[in-house]
């Protein structure tokens, strides 16, 4: 009967170990991303301003993620755990209501791994430095700027091999640049008011144990569009960023202390 006892207490003491450890999350940081778009609830006391327009930053960086790692009425079906329970990331609703056409394999590998009906989210990043368009988000940083504005426009597509479907190559950058700032050559319209918050950088190398130090202004528009595979594959194959594939996803942060409200 002790041995039983003694037991239980065991289970019950490791038990509430894993409910603390799977509870804990990173303290001191500023408000995180991604997060449901629809949910505008934060607590996080460590806010900051809004990054100015992106018409008045330098466009740093183009890349995308496989599945939306935010959330929202548009994209809210749920992808699952991901490769080794990183991400997973959310589905564009018109992905399960897509044509024969538009599901059509298109014969070659695309960015390594996207295939027709998938979802991506597209990042614009902007910085407030000195800079040029260039690979990883460290282009985005320069030696006499080390804390820049950061702020990072963003589409959700569904992929349809369907030419008659949005270029992903008229949303490059091809050397672009208007009033002195490198911008891309046009960002998606009609899909709804951007939502605007302040968080962070996403990717799956963050979690709610290891934040991102980075200040950045979000503005993510909530309705999905229709982005044709083929343009997709031809700017993997050849952009400035050195962009090749999709990244990893962020699991959505859903925790008000590490969120920002949106106001």
């Amino acid at each position: 009967m002790l041995n039983k006892f003694f037991a239980i207490v065991l289970i019950s003491f490791y038990s509430l170990a894993s409910f603390a450890e799977s509870t804990e999350i990173c303290e001191n940081y500023g408000p995180q991303a991604p997060r449901d778009l629809d949910n505008s609830k934060g607590l996080n006391k460590l806010n900051f301003s809004l990054a100015p327009d992106y018409k008045e930053m330098n466009l740093c960086n183009i890349h995308f993620h496989k599945h939306a790692e935010h959330k929202a009425k548009d994209f809210s079906i749920y992808a699952g755990e991901g490769k080794e329970g990183i991400g997973g990331g959310y589905k564009c609703n018109i992905s399960e209501k897509l044509t024969n056409k538009e599901l059509t394999d298109p014969g070659k590998p695309v960015c390594k791994n996207i295939k027709p009906g998938d979802t991506i989210e597209v990042h614009w990043v902007h910085s407030s430095c000195p800079v040029k368009p260039g690979s990883e988000l460290g282009s985005c940083l320069a030696d006499n700027c080390k804390n820049p504005d950061l702020r990072v426009e963003t589409q959700v597509f569904t992929v349809v091999n369907d030419p008659d479907a949005l270029d992903f190559n008229n949303f490059d950058y091809d050397g672009n640049i208007v009033n002195g700032y490198h911008q891309a050559k046009a960002l998606p319209q009609n899909t709804g008011n951007p939502v605007k918050y302040t968080g962070s950088t996403t990717g799956h190398s963050y979690n709610n144990k290891k934040c991102s130090p980075l200040q950045v202004s979000w503005s993510v528009r909530p309705q999905c569009a229709k982005i044709d595979i083929n343009s997709l594959g031809k700017w993997c194959e050849n952009n400035e960023f050195k962009e090749i594939k999709a990244h990893g996803v962020r699991k959505l942060v859903i925790d008000p202390e590490l969120l920002s409200e949106i106001k």
